[in-house]
């Protein structure tokens, strides 16, 4: 199972990434179009696109995700992201 976590977590583009991070900020879709000047339908594909490769249904589980694997930082919490450790 850590192998496919790992797989997950690494399988995300940069693009994917920034915006899970505006997500993780509160941001609706809308919003993140604006920021990134993209349109509203390329960010729900992106959404959709991390939510499937997160295996995540919706925006709060995909938070903790995010958060589990150091994806995303909040407030100074979760801002020190350790290298992967397979178990063995």
């Amino acid at each position: 199972m850590a192998d496919k976590d790992y797989q997950i977590q690494s399988s995300l583009s940069d693009r994917e990434l920034q915006v899970l991070e505006l997500v993780a900020f509160g941001l609706t879709n809308q919003d993140i179009a604006e920021k990134l000047d993209i349109s509203k339908r390329t960010v729900d594909n992106h959404i959709s696109n991390i939510l499937t490769k997160t295996e995540t249904e919706n925006r709060v589980a995909l938070l903790r995700w995010a958060l589990q694997w150091g994806k995303v930082c909040l407030e100074g919490v979760n801002c020190c992201v350790l290298p992967y450790q397979p178990v063995d």
